[in-house]
């Protein structure tokens, strides 16, 4: 039974990591949708995309992409437009797909196709998969748990990397470009490659605390491309059909490709890795050099940009650093920190004559699928900050040299990209630009008074480099449109330093007036790329990418390592990195005849609000239970529906509770029906059955921004209960029914957290909660709980304090849920009045990188020590009230690892000496086995 309940917690995990808003979207939102054969697309009124054209990409994809197999079922899609973020899920439980519309600024990293085109050519293989997993004892898993218990099933046949890595296979094989011939995708294990950092294989799978690994997507993509190239289309369409029938109970993938190919999993693995890496093994790099002779992760150092000829500002990072900016010398090498970061989404700023601009993100107080990019100015001087613009959509801005005026990216909620110039004084928007040929730009950089250059992306998936006139709007192209990808421009003079991806490298080049060249520093990065080049005087700075971090490069300018090249050389078709089957790309624009569409009309916010998507089952000791899980597809209302019974009194209950998060506040409902509850009295059985009906809302605030994600929940319910009691003591107890508030206030405060970072190093967390009975019966409870968190000794240490009262009343006609923090080690109990002040010093003790079976990996081990004073205050036999203290001392240790190579879960073991055991009859040594929930997230 205790493994039944670990299979239902197991299954709610997998699930967990969805990135679902619930009432994410203002109640004014208008919504439309287009219906296909394949897809439903939902999106709002306002948004001047083509719905129709996506759909009808998702039906050619469904036409020409079988290669996983023939099983179809046709999903909702639900395009968001009101986030900055850029991405994308593909979710059961229930069954649905959401599109972040913001596209990102960086090209490098994700390419340079159309965002909504892209998204749909790698999510509907997830849809793809989705649909051509559920089938033997994958299927079986659907039938006992529905779609959560899919997804359970699923993950656990299938590896996380095969998931993404097929689905960037997908975006590549189906377009001109796409991750697959991007250098930048492969930077993570090139480096490795390049540098001689050779780690395990469970290491690679599970990431690590102190050590650069790259992530699944890049790691699925070597194996999935080269399990193509090596075997043919029909690989992994028998592979995935054994393993999600679990054809080999214990390891059903890796025994599917061993299976299917002849080959161990251990040699399929190391011979795709080798396959992209080996020849860079055999390269001289001097910049691979540096994470050779460097152990761990040393951080990042992003968009050096010179302030004079010996110093440059950029913002530096590390897994135990949150991003913040910093004056470097150029002459002794040491770092001058100026300002931490606000919360933004990437590290891009821009400098000029003592002045930093970049976006930051900005938040709705209500609306989670509305937040903003906002733009700060920083003085390098003075240190201080100011925000230019609030609730806008602004990104990669740069400033002129006067510091006067700003030039940047907006987006709108209608998908139109524009250049908008702004005032730095006012923030008043000056000039819009027009955007005729509704290219989308990215990175803008003044070229002098009157123009900008700024890199391009067509509806082609193709980019170019233009330089615009901010008076006329007129064009002139410096580079022509192609699949390769480029960014980061800075200008000085009349010549434009940019990065190219140039065969399977980004590298540096210049665009001037005598022609393209291509510029080789003595310190060139010959395994990966190199990015953020600026030039002044006599000096060249910029960033390489490394095993150990981006690191910043910094040698003299040498005219004679400029080499002329010719524009059609450089710009030719991408790299598919010896995917032979990638060689040649193609578009599906014009492969199959569009999908017949019923055209675009309203989208009704009521359809299928209730919406059981999932059954879970749950044995206990005590409760058997079935719990049917509801959700619509606006996430705007989830429900569940429990049958309970219980095996100690042998009652039945039904129970019913809802959650309608499409208004201000949340509107919460439920409701129980309990019959044949048992209790003795007077040695004999008593009978009753109860109903339960409860009420109430929850305001969800954010007032995140600038240095700290802040949260505010005001919420209040009634619950009224009415006994009906039965047989023959019916009428010996009061059958009327009753009714209380339960009332509470949470706020969450903290700033960033790095990496290794246990808790962030300034936060806290406060609830106040209240039950106050208000029919015949007198009932109050009062809690105040308080989390203070506080820097250590050491950057990754953290001192907590936690201070709690809990008082109630003494009638003790209704006893309520206590939820006071006991000192540790002693049983909770509820008494009338309780105080408790809680030291806790947690650190980390060492990073083992290390698993066994590719069933756990061990990624931290970390430890605290504490102390915890609990006063209480209760009365006696004698009705006399009596004060007593509750005093433990002692230390935990928790492991946080991965289990199956892809779900985090931490536990640990604590004990506890107890300095008053004898109050509660307990021996003064307590130890225990502790599964944490962290109160603070990131």
């Amino acid at each position: 039974m205790r493994l039944f309940r670990l299979l239902c917690l197991l299954i709610l995990l997998s699930v967990s990591g969805f990135s679902q808003q619930f009432g994410g979207n203002p109640p004014g939102v208008k919504w439309r949708q287009v219906n296909t054969d394949s897809v439903r697309i939902i999106y709002p009124e306002a948004w001047k995309g083509n719905a129709r054209e996506l759909a009808n990409l998702a039906a050619k994809l469904g036409v020409t992409q079988s290669t996983l197999g023939d099983r179809f079922r046709k999903i909702n899609i639900v395009l968001q437009t009101g986030t900055t973020i850029s991405n994308a899920y593909v979710g059961l439980g229930p069954r649905r797909s959401e599109f972040f519309l913001t596209p990102p600024q960086n090209s490098f990293e994700l390419g340079s196709l159309y965002w909504p085109e892209q998204l749909m050519l790698h999510e509907f293989r997830h849809v793809q998969q989705y649909n051509n997993f559920n089938k033997g004892i994958s299927r079986l898993f659907y039938f006992l748990a529905g779609e959560l218990g899919l997804t359970f099933i699923n993950s656990t046949a299938i590896p996380n990397w095969f998931w993404e890595g097929d689905a960037v296979y997908q975006e590549t094989h189906s377009s001109i470009q796409g991750r697959g011939r991007v250098p930048y995708f492969f930077n993570g294990y090139r480096s490795l490659a390049a540098s001689g950092k050779n780690y395990s294989w469970l290491k690679l799978r599970n990431g690590s605390l102190r050590d650069y690994v790259p992530d699944h997507y890049q790691l699925g993509y070597l194996l999935t491309a080269y399990g193509r190239e090596k075997y043919g289309d029909s690989l992994w369409r028998a592979v995935t059909d054994d393993a999600v029938r679990f054809k080999g109970l214990f390891y059903p993938f890796q025994s599917a490709i061993k299976r299917q190919t002849g080959t161990s999993f251990r040699q399929f693995r190391r011979d795709a890795i080798s396959f992209f890496t080996e020849n860079l093994k055999k390269k001289e790099d001097p910049v691979a050099a540096i994470a050779r002779n460097t152990k761990h992760f040393a951080g990042n150092e992003e968009y050096p940009q010179f302030i004079d000829d010996d110093h440059v500002v950029l913002v530096k990072s590390s897994y135990s650093e949150i991003p913040a900016f910093y004056i470097r010398d150029l002459k002794t090498g040491k770092d001058q920190f100026l300002r931490v970061k606000d919360i933004s989404l990437d590290a891009y700023f821009s400098h000029r004559n003592g002045k930093v601009v970049y976006a930051a993100m900005g938040f709705d107080l209500r609306w989670a699928w509305q937040d903003y990019s906002e733009l700060r100015l920083l003085d390098t001087y003075t240190g201080e900050q100011k925000t230019i613009t609030r609730r806008t959509k602004l990104f990669s801005p740069d400033i002129n040299e006067e510091g006067t005026q700003v030039i940047a990216v907006t987006v709108s909620p209608a998908g139109e990209s524009t250049l908008e110039l702004i005032d730095t004084d006012s923030g008043q928007h000056l000039r819009t630009l027009p955007n005729p040929h509704q290219y989308f730009y990215t990175h803008p950089r003044f070229f002098d008074k009157q123009k900008v250059v700024t890199a391009v992306r067509n509806r082609s998936g193709e980019m170019a480099l233009l330089k615009v006139d901010l008076v006329s709007g007129e064009e002139e192209t410096l580079l022509p449109f192609s699949a390769q990808t480029i960014g980061f421009p800075s200008v000085t003079g009349d010549t434009v330093l940019i990065t190219v991806s140039a065969g399977e490298q980004e590298q540096l080049f210049l665009v001037a007036k005598e022609g393209l060249f291509q510029y080789s520093p003595e310190k060139a990065n010959r395994s990966t790329g190199s990015y953020q080049q600026q030039w002044r005087g006599d000096k060249t700075v910029w960033v390489s990418f490394t095993a150990v971090g981006y690191r910043m490069m910094v040698e003299q300018w040498e005219a004679t390592r400029l080499q002329k090249r010719e524009v059609s050389e450089v710009f030719a078709s991408p790299s598919s990195f010896g995917v032979q089957s990638l060689a040649r790309g193609q578009s599906l624009s014009e492969q199959v005849p569009a999908d017949k569409t019923q055209g675009s009309k309203p989208y009704n916010k009521a359809h299928r609000l209730i919406n059981f998507h999932s059954w879970l089952p749950g044995v206990s000791d005590s409760e058997n239970s079935l719990t049917f899980i509801s959700e619509n597809v606006l996430n705007t209302f989830q429900s569940e529906l429990g049958l309970i019974y219980n095996v100690n009194d042998r009652s039945k209950k039904v129970s019913f509770t809802g959650a309608y998060g499409a208004l201000f506040p949340w509107i919460r409902l439920g409701g129980a029906y309990t019959i044949d509850r048992r209790a003795t009295y007077n040695n004999n059985f008593v009978y009753w059955n109860e109903a339960e009906l409860r009420g109430g809302f929850l305001l969800p605030f954010n007032f995140s921004g600038g240095k700290t994600f802040t949260s505010l929940r005001v919420a209040t319910d009634y619950v009224y209960a009415k006994p009906q009691f039965k047989g023959n003591y019916k009428d010996s107890f009061d059958s009327n029914g009753y009714g209380y508030l339960n009332s509470y206030i949470t706020f969450t405060n903290q700033i960033q957290q790095a990496r290794q970072q246990i808790y962030p190093r300034f936060a806290q967390q406060v609830r106040m909660e209240y039950y106050n009975a208000v029919t015949y019966l007198k009932g109050q409870q009062m809690l105040f709980n308080g989390s203070w968190y506080f820097p250590g000794l050491l950057r990754n240490h953290s001192l907590v304090l936690n201070t709690a009262w809990h008082g109630r009343d003494t009638l003790s006609q209704l006893r309520f849920t206590n939820s006071f923090p006991f000192s540790r080690g002693y049983s909770e109990r509820n008494f009338h009045r309780m105080m408790k002040l809680g030291v806790t010093y947690h650190f980390p003790l060492f990073y083992p990188d290390w698993g066994f079976g590719s069933i756990v990996y061990f990624l931290r081990v970390r430890a605290n020590a504490f102390y915890d004073f609990t006063r209480i205050k209760d009365y006696n036999q004698n009705r006399v009230l009596v004060s007593r203290d509750l005093r433990s001392f002692g230390g935990e240790v928790y492991f946080d690892t991965k289990w199956w190579n892809q779900q985090p879960i931490s536990f640990g073991f604590r004990y506890s000496r107890l300095q008053d055991a004898a109050l509660q009859g307990l021996s003064p040594n307590q130890w225990e086995f502790v599964l944490p929930v962290s109160l603070i997230g990131r």
